[in-house]
């Protein structure tokens, strides 16, 4: 005698939510869907990827400082002494934790680099805020300065990555340097 399977209240529920979400997703679908194979994984954990997805799709484009009520305001770092910059500077990386933005390749800024770079490029951002718990910002700071592209790459590649780009670019790239500003940032979990 063959077993049918009966689905329990959960995996009902999950198979209804499942259909929901495929239909509030289907207005902003493109051809990138179609790569995933969802047939492979569990109802729950696709799931996860469509509200994720939704999310993304229904945030809102808002200036990183308007994430804060009231606005994330930094005043110039030059009417700043340096203790005065360090003590903002790290109460700003807190707050910008707290929104789930997690600075990245941070080490070869300055104190005042850094609090700049926050001031002058991250806030004034227009970001996605998409409002999921275990979703994080991660704003880049190697690739924050302008002047030089190359700055990852002395700083924080890999040799399996330098080498990479050297075969890409044709080229050396940049001599390896340390970084001369050490920090323990908090960082995503995870």
């Amino acid at each position: 005698m063959a077993h049918t399977h009966m689905p329990g209240p959960e995996e009902v529920d999950c198979l209804i939510r499942n259909a929901e979400l495929r239909d509030a997703i289907e207005p902003y679908l493109d051809e990138a869907i179609f790569e995933i194979d969802f047939r492979t994984l569990p109802t729950e954990a696709e799931n996860r990827f469509l509200e994720s997805m939704l999310a993304w799709e229904q945030a809102p484009l808002v200036p990183i400082a308007r994430w804060f009520e009231p606005t994330l305001a930094l005043q110039p770092g030059c009417t700043l002494d340096d203790d005065q910059i360090r003590d903002r500077l790290w109460q700003t990386i807190e707050r910008l934790y707290s929104k789930r933005i997690v600075l990245d390749f941070t080490d070869h800024l300055s104190d005042r680099e850094l609090y700049s770079l926050i001031r002058r490029d991250i806030l004034p951002s227009q970001v996605k805020r998409v409002d999921l718990p275990d979703n994080y910002f991660h704003w880049d700071c190697s690739a924050s300065d302008g002047e030089d592209p190359t700055i990852w790459l002395m700083f924080y590649a890999s040799d399996e990555e330098r080498e990479q780009w050297s075969l890409e670019e044709g080229r050396e790239p940049p001599s390896r340097q340390v970084p001369a500003h050490p920090r323990a940032l908090p960082t995503a979990p995870v």
